[in-house]
């Protein structure tokens, strides 16, 4: 999709989808992967699989390749979260992670309803727990701080991708 791609990740709550909406509203290409790349399956294997879980959440490879390849827009940005981006990290010319300070987690996590995931308490224990061990997460992105508004951390996101 575009000459340059990004992938924004981060733990549940950061912010990711809100992110790509205002990146789009700014007229961004911007890939909602949660709802357009992602189905249940193996992270290593990428087989479908009807185990529905946080581990099984993966993105369709085959896509992630055709969109990094197609060139027709200056930058896409490639918005959420996948156990299997070990896969596909290196198809990006950056990764950014969107980090919020536990107190701020937590407010979102309360706002949550519970048929989104991070609504029910055993998916609120296990986001919580993969804030602060970022074991689910690149270790290797620009850190970006998502508690500040969505304007600030959208600008931060596009000055870095223009400075690169």
């Amino acid at each position: 999709m575009g000459v340059k791609n990004y992938l924004i990740e981060g733990v549940s709550c950061t912010g990711k989808t809100t992110i790509c909406n205002e990146l789009q509203r700014r007229g961004y290409q911007a890939i909602h992967g949660d709802r357009e790349l992602a189905y249940q399956g193996d992270p290593e294997t990428g087989e479908k699989t009807d185990t529905a879980s946080h581990k099984n959440h993966i993105w369709d490879l085959d896509k992630v390749k055709a969109l990094v390849d197609n060139k027709n827009e200056p930058v896409t940005f490639f918005c959420g979260g996948s156990r299997n981006f070990p896969k596909f990290i290196d198809l990006f010319d950056g990764v950014f992670i969107l980090e919020v300070d536990i107190e701020t987690l937590n407010q979102r996590l309360d706002a949550r309803p519970e048929d989104e995931f991070g609504g029910k308490k055993s998916e609120r224990e296990l986001i919580v727990r993969l804030h602060e061990t970022k074991e689910d997460i690149p270790k290797n992105g620009m850190i970006i701080d998502a508690a500040a508004p969505v304007e600030h951390v959208v600008d931060a996101i596009v000055g870095q991708s223009e400075g690169s």
